[in-house]
């Protein structure tokens, strides 16, 4: 009856009708819906007439109702009697019910299946033919066994889950700690590197400023030389500029001749030798082939470079026979020594390339100070693989000179 629930309800208070009573319109609504409109307009008047004029909230028209009040109004017995069934109707609703037969309600207890379930299901139901009983002699006896289900939760097995638990809870406390010494050793650890890296790179640029005081020294008194030749030079131009505007022959000649005399003074001074020079070792070739190919755990055992300003390689256009005789016999003991190198470094990758399991347990067995010397060593011949590839270079552009005088393109 869900879908007339709507009819059921006052237009007033919008919900069920409550001693519904009828107005001479024939619209119902509740008496005491009625008696609070009445009150509402009695307000406005002064007096109380013998009949109370009062406009349906339904349809409008106006209906007299008497000076009694609703008391008198007639009762629709017939909506109270729906409205009474409605409502026992939505009582039984509170009933639990089966789910598989509709609104059959569950008032039986399987012993079989420990479930409760309904008419239908024991008679044309997959119940069918099953063990019951009565859902109150079921609540006795299930009550009563509830002292057996309090033993089951605390038997042996339930001790074993407690002691299993505080086992876990130790293994995991264990694992916990593992993880937090762990952490504190990545602390250290990137603590300690960090350290020496910072270290290294304090070195490196004390270095690199070492060799800057070292630049400086070496062409700042030539720079401050050199200035003061100029500054001397800019003073002897003004100085002759003003000598020209001179009218007096006497005082001209003998001025003339002081600034002769200083200039000869001027170009008689000797310019300093400039002479190029480079820095070597360059710190970015060693950062790439030395510090990018060692192990993080070996950074701390890298030598200090040692960086110096060396004379310049010029190449002269114009050179004597014997310098190229030297210069070829350089360039070709430099080729041999560049071969011989390239050829061992090919024949030993290739030899460790076909025994590298024999190269592992090598490597393996080397001690501690061996595979540092060993590291050492590398560093070195890094450094003197890049001395000659240098020489080389050079040699290449010395003869590609010595090639460009004798040969015209």
């Amino acid at each position: 009856m869900h879908q007339f629930e709507e009819e059921l309800t006052c237009f007033i208070c919008y919900s069920l009708f409550e001693d519904p009573r009828v107005l001479p319109c024939s619209h119902t609504f509740c008496r005491s819906c009625l008696e609070g409109v009445i009150q509402l307009s009695s307000n406005f008047s002064i007096w109380r007439p013998l009949r109370v004029p009062l406009k349906c909230p339904n349809c409008r028209s106006v209906v007299e109702i008497p000076a009694s009040g609703t008391e008198v109004l007639p009762i629709n017995f017939a909506l109270k009697a729906i409205i009474e069934k409605y409502r026992l109707e939505d009582r039984a609703d509170d009933v639990a019910t089966c789910s598989e037969h509709y609104r059959q309600p569950l008032n039986v207890y399987c012993l079989l299946d420990k479930k409760l379930v309904c008419g239908h299901c024991l008679t044309i139901g997959k119940h069918n033919g099953h063990p019951i009983d009565d859902l109150h002699s079921a609540y006795l006896k299930e009550k009563e066994s509830s002292g057996k289900i309090l033993e089951q939760l605390t038997d042996k097995h339930w001790s074993n889950v407690c002691l299993l638990i505080e086992k876990l809870k130790e293994q995991k406390s264990q694992c916990e700690s593992v993880v937090q010494d762990d952490k504190k050793v990545v602390v250290q650890y990137f603590k300690k590197l960090s350290e020496t890296l910072e270290h290294k790179k304090q070195v490196l640029l004390a270095a690199l400023d070492e060799i800057n005081r070292q630049i400086l020294e070496e062409y700042e008194p030539h720079i401050e030389k050199l200035k003061k030749i100029r500054e001397e030079q800019l003073e002897l131009m003004s100085l002759n500029t003003s000598i020209q505007k001179e009218e007096s022959p006497l005082v001209f000649l003998e001025k003339v001749d002081n600034v002769h005399q200083r200039i000869k003074a001027l170009k008689e001074k000797e310019l300093p030798d400039v002479k190029a020079v480079e820095i070597y070792p360059r710190i970015g070739h060693l950062l790439k082939d030395v510090w990018s190919k060692t192990e993080i755990g070996q950074i701390n055992k890298i030598p200090t470079p040692k960086i110096k300003l060396i004379p310049k390689r010029k190449l002269h256009s114009k050179s004597s026979e014997k310098e190229r005789g030297k210069s070829k016999e350089l360039l070709q003991a430099a080729s041999s020594v560049a071969l011989t190198l390239i050829f061992i470094v090919i024949a030993v990758i290739a030899m460790l390339s076909f025994h590298k399991p024999i190269l592992l347990a090598a490597v393996e067995s080397v001690p501690n100070y061996i595979s540092d010397f060993l590291l050492l060593v590398y560093q070195d011949f890094c450094t003197c693989w890049q001395s000659t590839v240098d020489a080389v270079c050079h040699q290449f552009h010395v003869l590609a000179e010595l090639l460009g005088g004798i040969v015209p393109f």
